[in-house]
């Protein structure tokens, strides 16, 4: 009994937008820490997030099989749940953090995982300076996760590797369309892609084309100011030329003055001004003033949830930063972040590096402008080095007799409560 009143359990949460491989991340972290049940006791995920540790409704992952948690490494989507909801600072909710503790304590939790992006990091960061700012020890590790492939440091981010698979996919198959309706029929097709900020996603849809298979193709980075003029003018040369175009637009283009094209005036929970709807904007302005008929369409969930045709490269790295954060509590660490540091893109190599959450939280890594072609409507050669390893490779899930991808569902069995009911603010 001594001994296991000396292991402490570990906490592990999914938050933000979910990936096509976060739960990959979540087995590299279950699976990685029932190797090491000498140290470890149970891992208790958070139903939706953060949100789950605040409300005390966890889930004990050792009621779930090795077969289906392994399963995990093949599922899309958030296992456990995810949520949108940032930690205040102690000064201005003080309340939180004093639940948080009660939580940890009445289950006896000394690890803290947290899996998202760079406001997760800063919820992170901030469950990490529990130790000292209110005398409760806890380990605190962020496993890296966004689609947008903004964290700062590592090289590139979990999750962005098949998303950027699925949209060049996308583009390519989309662009094969056009191409044979373009003499009487459709000659625009327009493709709203994720990227608030950074146009990592949609400088993916550059990789459509290569020098094997020419397509015309204009994108529009949030990173460039957008240029009514001369994106119209791009277009029309593109359609003289090849007869058709594709345009995969990011949902973060801003005009000269820096407003979102798309910006509807609502926010998301942090914050942030909630985007969506500018491919029917770009593709109205091209058919009112070039006159060239269009379809639009909008990836939203679909790119980050298709599973089915993830990049091998995301999926490995993806388990591998769930491992290294079990392996970085192990090893004493606190309030840092595994990360993928490239060592050659040719043959193409990685490692697991790290990084310190103060350098990571709340702050975004822009497409280098080298990264985009001079006009500002495509890749450069070195864009697509940097690119195309990360997209590299199939791992697809086991499919079942009806033809369909085979997905785990976990039983997520609740762990009985022991504190009061707590209300959210």
């Amino acid at each position: 009994m001594a001994r296991s009143k000396a292991r402490k359990n570990a906490f592990y949460a999914q938050s933000g937008g979910v990936t096509a491989v976060i739960n990959a991340s979540a087995c590299g972290v279950i699976e990685t820490a029932r190797k090491h049940k000498d140290r470890i006791g149970k891992v208790y995920a958070g139903r939706n997030g953060i949100i789950g540790a605040l409300t005390e409704d966890l889930i004990d992952t050792s009621k779930e099989s090795a077969r289906d948690i392994a399963a995990l490494r093949h599922t899309p989507a958030g296992a456990f749940g995810s949520c949108r909801y940032k930690l205040k600072s102690l000064e201005e909710n003080r309340r939180e953090y004093e639940r948080l503790i009660e939580v940890f304590e009445a289950h006896n939790i000394g690890y803290f995982f947290y899996n998202g992006g760079g406001d997760s990091a800063d919820t992170c960061l901030k469950v990490s300076q529990l130790s000292k700012k209110m005398g409760y020890p806890i380990q605190a590790i962020h496993v890296p996760k966004t689609v947008d492939n903004d964290l700062p440091i590592t090289d590139n981010c979990p999750g962005f590797g098949s998303v950027a698979k699925y949209i060049a996919i996308a583009t390519r198959e989309a662009s094969f369309d056009v191409a044979s309706m373009a003499k009487t029929s459709t000659k625009i097709f327009v493709l709203e892609v994720m990227g608030r900020h950074a146009g990592w996603i949609a400088a993916a849809g550059g990789m459509a084309a290569n020098e094997e298979c020419d397509l015309p193709i204009v994108i529009l980075f949030p990173e460039v100011p957008f240029d009514r003029e001369k994106f119209l003018a791009a277009v029309d040369q593109k359609v003289a030329e090849y007869g058709y175009c594709s345009v995969v637009v990011s949902e973060g283009v801003r005009d000269e003055n820096g407003k979102f094209l798309a910006d509807q005036g609502l926010r998301d929970a942090f914050g942030h001004a909630q985007l969506g709807g500018v491919a029917p904007v770009i593709a109205q302005m091209i058919r009112d003033n070039l006159g060239h008929k269009y379809h639009w369409a909008v990836a939203d969930y679909l790119q980050r949830a298709a599973r089915h045709i993830a990049s091998k490269t995301d999926v490995n790295q993806a388990y591998a930063m769930g491992k290294a954060a079990v392996e970085f509590a192990l090893a004493g660490k606190n309030s840092v972040m595994p990360t993928i540091v490239r060592t050659s893109n040719r043959p193409y190599r990685w490692k697991v590096g790290e990084a310190p959450l103060s350098r990571v939280a709340n702050r975004e890594k822009m497409m280098p402008k080298g990264f985009i072609s001079r006009d500002g409507f495509g890749i450069t050669k070195r864009c697509r080095d940097y690119l195309a390893p990360l997209m590299a490779g199939e791992d697809y899930p086991p499919y079942g007799k009806d033809g369909l991808p085979k997905y785990v569902c976990l039983k997520n069995v609740p762990v009985p409560k022991k504190l009061p009911d707590f209300e959210l603010k």
